[in-house]
């Protein structure tokens, strides 16, 4: 299930990820030498769609290489080997690239992306069984008006989107404070996350 299409040029993933190198509104990104960070396989069985690159994975050119991604291959119940092919996961942050520094934290991913971005790559992977949705912005997104009042509300009530669909916390280590107070976010979601993907990639 996703938001409806918006036009974007390229029928393979080569020629996509070149016209967003090429996209004008991506022109600053190229000035920094930023590369659209993000993977996608044509059999890839799992979606994960979180936030925005981070800017030690942006200079890294790997996406979830810090503590918050080794949370989250402990929460998909993978290792970082499987998580990092795109046979298996596409990775598609709501924006491909850092978007920089605000006053409290990352800016956020621009709100214009993923419409023109997103729909093209879903379209060449026709085996997605499970999306995963990290974050308030890809919730609000992908959910539309059957996201809850905010994160916390979307998430205890993962099962409303199931099969195809499963609402998460971020999983860095900031958010410590929110786990200890969503201890069910262990005790519910966690097991049924782990089992929803151990079934999409074994379909």
């Amino acid at each position: 299930m996703r938001p409806p299409s918006a036009q974007a040029g390229g029928t393979s993933f080569e020629s996509i990820r070149a016209a967003v190198v090429a996209d004008p509104e991506n022109a600053w990104a190229r000035e920094l030498g930023y590369s659209p960070l993000y993977t996608a396989g044509p059999h890839a069985r799992v979606a994960v769609i979180g936030q925005a690159p981070g800017r030690q994975a942006q200079e890294s050119g790997l996406p979830w290489n810090d503590a918050s991604g080794t949370k989250l291959f402990e929460w998909l119940g993978v290792t970082e080997n499987e998580f990092r092919d795109p046979e298996r996961f596409a990775v598609l942050p709501m924006d491909f690239y850092y978007p920089g520094k605000g006053s409290t934290g990352d800016l956020p991913p621009r709100k214009s992306f993923a419409p023109r971005w997103h729909p093209p790559v879903l379209d060449l992977m026709p085996q997605i069984r499970l999306t995963v949705l990290i974050g308030s912005y890809a919730q609000q997104y992908y959910l539309a008006d059957r996201a809850k009042r905010n994160l916390t509300e979307t998430v205890h009530a993962f099962r409303e989107y199931l099969p195809a669909i499963i609402p998460v916390a971020h999983p860095s280590p900031l958010n410590f404070r929110w786990q200890a107070r969503n201890p069910w976010f262990t005790t519910d979601v966690l097991p049924v996350l782990r089992a929803r993907v151990a079934s999409a990639l074994a379909e």
